[in-house]
């Protein structure tokens, strides 16, 4: 069972930081874009960019508690 366990807390935390990943590639390309094609927006689109990596990474971090939750058998 407590390989099981251990395989469990891999995928937890292996499939939580793959979204995320892709999410803030998106992220960073769309404001890259959009500063490409509006250069004097430049502080608002960073300011936006920024603020949707954040919400962004919080998602990896649920994963990582979710996978530590797993590992110390608080989840079953």
């Amino acid at each position: 069972m407590e390989g099981l366990n251990l395989v469990a807390t891999a995928l937890a935390i292996g499939l939580a930081a793959i979204g995320p990943g892709i999410g803030i590639g998106i992220i960073v390309a769309g404001a890259l874009q959009a500063i490409g094609r509006n250069p004097e927006v430049e502080n608002r689109v960073v300011q936006y960019m920024f603020i949707g990596i954040a919400f962004t990474e919080a998602l990896a971090i649920f994963g990582l508690v979710i996978s530590f939750m797993i590992a110390f058998g608080v989840i079953q």
